[in-house]
């Protein structure tokens, strides 16, 4: 009987914690955002969601699971409405039932975020909240996929568990940082904003943020076109059902001077021509894409030579690096297309750049998954050792008129044919031609082919069957690692 009096009381209940406060709720709408519930809603599939604690409203974040498109994910979203989302140890306790739930059953995480920070009123214990959060992250890294989604302000600690996340997408009415406005305009005496130091635009630029949207809807759809490409756990694969030919031709590769947007060469070779571009305004001279070949989730690591002729560079190097290392993770092989006259000269202490290049080389070295190479233009020095070459890939390709240089053709042209300069009637044209002497002739990847460093030399055209059936022949890889804890990355 008692049950019954209070089951009226209990669905009264939540029927007002599920309403919210309408001036609160109106003021997020003001702000352009969607409530935590909205949010959810958008992100997962029409009545799928499964909520946890409901009954905990004060706790300032909504948590349970669903599915995004048919995917089985895990999810909390922090409630602006709610104590502005701030994070407090029942805030925690709820978030963290929701990340080990993700890792028993083995199924990605989505955070959305928004709060305005640690609880204050309860000191250390808010503090160790955000660490308990941060540990349990950093748990599942390597486990299960983490998307974080940040939708409003994610300060301080907050921003480091949004960085420990595999993927970052931050929307316009984001906020990303350690160290608010008035805290870094008083320490540097210059006065900024909040967008200044921490809107999407900056987090994009400076690689914290690998992806921006608009708004909180197009944030969703990020995060939902991320799940449709990645494996739920790392005992899965990320194959599904195939909706291209593994055998189409690209006719309009003719030769190796055809290519003129290394992103476009990317999609011409994908399923459908459907590439998503990760950190595109961070690191422009390093492209890196994931896609889908034969309806098996690749990444594209790619120079642009458009851009400083495809020279790494240490945040180019660093970016590639996180990826590559992802990728190993998730067992999702990674594809090169190498185009570069090697490391940056100017721009960083030489120190620096060793380093990154350091960091590239060891994630390619480290890797497990499949990895394929397609020399499409220069690989020259690092740019070859640490992307295209057979010690770090299980395949090499390259197009006809690839070239193959331990450093640039100016500088290997004056070493080895310098003497043919000494006296010629035109220094330049004489130049011109032992350059491009040395690339036919020396340096040409036919011969780097002869030698066994390269596999084939294939018709451009032919790249997509070529690579298709390549990572077909490569799905069953097996590696013996020496018995370590770990190694330790070059950072």
């Amino acid at each position: 009987m008692s049950v019954e009096r209070n089951l009226p009381e209990v669905l009264r209940r939540k029927a007002e914690i599920l309403a919210g406060d309408p001036a609160l709720i109106a003021e997020q709408k003001k702000a352009g955002k969607l409530t935590a519930r909205e949010r959810i809603n958008a992100l997962l599939d029409a009545g799928t969601f499964v909520e946890f604690d409901v009954l905990n409203a004060d706790a300032g974040v909504v948590t349970g699971y669903g599915q995004a498109d048919g995917n089985p994910v895990y999810v909390y979203a922090q409630d602006f409405t709610v104590c502005a989302g701030a994070v407090s140890e029942k805030h925690a306790r709820k978030v963290l039932k929701v990340m080990e739930k993700a890792k028993q059953t083995g199924c990605p995480i989505i955070a959305l975020l928004d709060s305005a920070g640690a609880k204050l009123d309860e000191g250390v214990s808010a503090l160790d909240a955000y660490a308990a959060i941060a540990a349990k992250a950093a748990e599942l890294s390597g486990v299960v996929p983490q998307i974080a989604l940040i939708l409003g302000p994610c300060g301080g600690t907050a921003s480091v568990i949004a960085e420990i996340s595999d993927f970052t997408i931050q929307s316009k009415t984001g906020d990303l940082f350690v160290n608010g406005p008035l805290v870094v305009s008083a320490v540097s005496g210059k006065k900024v904003t909040m967008a200044d130091i921490a809107g999407a635009e900056t987090t994009a630029k400076y690689g914290a943020a690998m992806l921006t949207a608009e708004d909180d809807e197009k944030a969703i759809a990020c995060a939902k076109k991320l799940i449709s490409m990645l494996p739920v756990n790392n005992l899965d694969e990320a194959v599904f059902a195939a909706s291209d030919s593994d055998s189409r031709s690209i006719p309009e590769l003719n030769s190796i001077n055809d290519i003129e947007d290394v992103k476009a060469l990317a999609s011409k070779i994908a399923d459908d021509g459907d590439v998503l571009e990760l950190y595109p305004e961070f690191a422009s001279s390093m492209v890196t894409l994931l896609a889908k070949i034969g309806g098996r989730t690749v990444l594209f690591a790619a120079n642009d030579y458009t851009k400083d002729e495809g020279r790494l560079t240490v945040y180019g190097c660093k970016k590639a690096a996180r990826l590559i290392s992802f990728c190993d993770a998730f067992s999702i092989p990674v594809i090169t297309i190498v185009d570069s006259v090697g490391m940056k000269i100017n721009g960083a202490p030489q120190g620096e750049l060793a380093l990154a290049g350091a960091s590239l080389m060891y994630a390619m070295s480290e890797s497990s998954s499949p990895k394929i190479a397609l020399i499409a233009g220069k690989a020259v020095g690092m740019a070859y050792a640490s992307m295209a070459s057979k010690a770090v890939c299980d395949l090499v390709y390259a197009w006809p008129g690839a070239v193959i240089s331990a450093v640039a053709t100016p500088i290997a042209t004056q070493m080895l044919l310098g003497d043919e300069l000494t006296g010629a009637d035109d220094p330049i044209a004489k130049r011109s031609e032992l350059e491009e002497k040395y690339e036919s002739e020396i340096a040409n990847a036919v011969n780097a082919a002869a030698n066994g460093y390269v596999d084939d030399v294939i018709e451009p055209a032919n790249t997509r069957s070529v690579l298709a059936l390549a990572l077909e022949m490569l799905s069953g890889k097996r590696t013996a690692k020496i018995a370590k804890k770990h190694g330790v990355m070059p950072l």
